[in-house]
């Protein structure tokens, strides 16, 4: 039992460490604020953090419903954020930065509404009468997914290509032990 513990606490300070700086740095620091200071970046990643302990304490009181419904959220919403970008950023030469992005915020913004919708605000609904194309919530991140292709493929065709730079870098990973 100590050993479940143990194991359950690491891994969940190491995901709170992933989302406090994931949060500070890539985010703020990186995107929104470059000129942030290291104090101001370690007061983000003290806020993130707390944000995701009082998240996760509330959903761990409320919890939206049986673990393995959680574990279909949790995954309709990788699937709809990052599975698309992960595999044009390695497959599709022309995938740039702003198709990723684009399809991304597309993909996530629409599963969790959905999600949010049928789980949170309105729950009575939650029918396969009320839902789209009877896709369950726990199912909808298939649906997310092909939204976040559609969009990211379409803004990557609008916007230019990568570099030539970015362009042999995929190619060596998708061509491994290539020699130049």
């Amino acid at each position: 039992a100590a050993g479940a513990l143990a194991a359950a606490l690491s891994t969940a300070a190491g995901l709170l460490l992933v989302v406090s700086t994931s949060v500070s740095h890539d985010l703020l620091k990186r995107t929104f604020v470059p000129g942030i200071t290291e104090r101001g970046e370690l007061r983000a990643a003290r806020l993130a953090a707390a944000g995701a302990v009082l998240a996760a304490g509330w959903l761990g009181i409320h919890p939206p419903g049986f673990v393995a419904e959680v574990v279909a959220f949790a995954f309709g919403l990788a699937a709809s954020s990052f599975f698309p970008a992960i595999l044009l950023g390695i497959f599709s030469v022309r995938m740039n930065a702003a198709g990723a992005v684009s399809g991304m915020l597309a993909g996530i913004a629409f599963t969790a509404s959905y999600i949010l919708w049928f789980k949170f605000m309105h729950p009575e609904l939650s029918t396969p009468e009320h839902w789209w194309f009877g896709i369950s919530p726990e199912g909808i991140g298939a649906l997310g997914a092909a939204l976040n292709f559609a969009v990211a493929l379409t803004i990557a065709r609008l916007r230019p290509p990568p570099s030539a730079e970015v362009r042999r870098l995929i190619e060596d990973i998708r061509v491994p032990g290539r020699a130049r």
